[in-house]
């Protein structure tokens, strides 16, 4: 058991190390490098902190049909919810980069129906990895929808 548990650490920060120079490559590139990861289209989500009221930059894993794009703010399963969750919550309007394109998007949370539809996409996209997310931790992991402007 003990042997599982170390080879389950290594195993996560390895996959940190991983998405720490992806996320890294890719912004300091300007969207040069690092557009998909894994297969997966990804995107950078510029905000303004909550609090402390300067730019911040995530790399997300997205999914557009037609003129929106679906988040899901996941923070690997954790008890809380990622900080750029919090910044699309008080400031709606952002900008994203998707490789060396930019665009001023607005951001709504959704629920119900909704967010059950994009939920089973979102995961199918992610391999059921966020199913696996959401089985760690006991909130609702939410999810935002960006408009583009």
């Amino acid at each position: 058991m003990e042997k599982e548990n170390f080879f389950d650490s290594m195993k996560r920060k390895l996959i940190f190390l991983f998405l720490f120079f992806h996320n890294y490559t890719y912004i300091y590139s300007k969207g040069r490098i690092g557009k998909n990861l894994n297969g997966r289209p990804c995107l950078i989500l510029e905000t303004i902190g909550a609090k402390t009221q300067l730019v911040r930059k995530n790399v997300l894993v997205y999914l557009k049909e037609g003129n929106e794009i679906c988040l899901v703010a996941s923070r690997g399963g954790s008890e809380r919810n990622p900080g750029w969750y919090y910044n699309l919550k008080k400031s709606h309007i952002s900008t994203i980069s998707i490789g060396t394109d930019k665009y001023q998007v607005t951001s709504r949370e959704i629920f119900n129906e909704e967010r059950n539809e994009w939920w089973i996409k979102m995961d199918y996209l992610n391999n059921g990895g966020y199913e696996s997310y959401q089985k760690r931790t006991d909130r609702k992991i939410p999810i935002m929808i960006l408009t583009l402007t």
